[in-house]
């Protein structure tokens, strides 16, 4: 994978965390996983109103969550393949969260996280579910919660965050990293497909 498409793709993920969390995940949907581990992907559902000061917390709060869940996956990768996008998740998303506090601070945002803290502790239940499992199914774990989470966020992201947005600048941050979130989701599950041909 080249690295500006990795970039791009890393850059979408903020975002659709940032989704999730906005949009109130009430419900979940179970991520199908070996040894009966399972994560459990936030599914957004309608919420009232957000606003942008909303928005910029979760965008901070959402590359954070990267950082981690990239850095566990760096950490506990089986293959080269899983430790690198682990490992690249969480050096961009450093960047990418640095650049959301830029903006809010040219913006004179007070970030403001949402009440419910449905999307922190999605968050940490994902990231203990990842803790607990094997070190033989960590990759696929890995993989597949990456892919049924974008999976799950992709329409939210047309249906509940742009049409919430009112800063020109930051819905343009959002439009610019659109089209990466199928390649994201697309990243996770090739390198599953790879792993999977090298147990065949």
């Amino acid at each position: 994978m080249r690295k500006p498409l990795l970039i791009a793709t890393v850059l979408a993920g903020s975002i659709l965390l940032a989704v999730v969390a906005t949009a109130a995940a009430r419900r979940s949907e179970t991520v199908p996983m070996p040894a009966e581990h399972t994560v459990r992907a936030p599914v957004p559902a309608p919420q009232a109103a957000l606003d942008d000061a909303t928005i910029v917390a979760i965008f901070d709060a959402a590359n954070t969550a990267d950082m981690e869940t990239g850095a566990l996956a760096a950490k506990r990768g089986q293959s080269k393949e899983v430790r690198e996008f682990g490992a690249m998740l969480a050096d961009v998303h450093r960047l990418v969260r640095q650049q959301g506090r830029d903006l809010a601070t040219k913006l004179a945002v007070t970030p403001t996280p949402p009440a419910d803290g449905a999307s922190a502790k999605a968050h940490a239940q994902a990231m203990a579910t990842l803790r607990s499992v094997s070190d033989a199914e960590f990759d696929r774990a890995f993989l597949r919660h990456e892919v049924a989470f974008h999976k799950a966020v992709i329409d939210a992201v047309t249906t509940t965050l742009l049409p919430a947005i009112e800063n020109a600048e930051l819905r343009k941050l959002v439009e610019n990293v659109a089209p990466a979130f199928q390649a994201h989701m697309q990243a996770a599950a090739n390198i599953e497909k790879k792993l999977d041909g090298r147990t065949k």
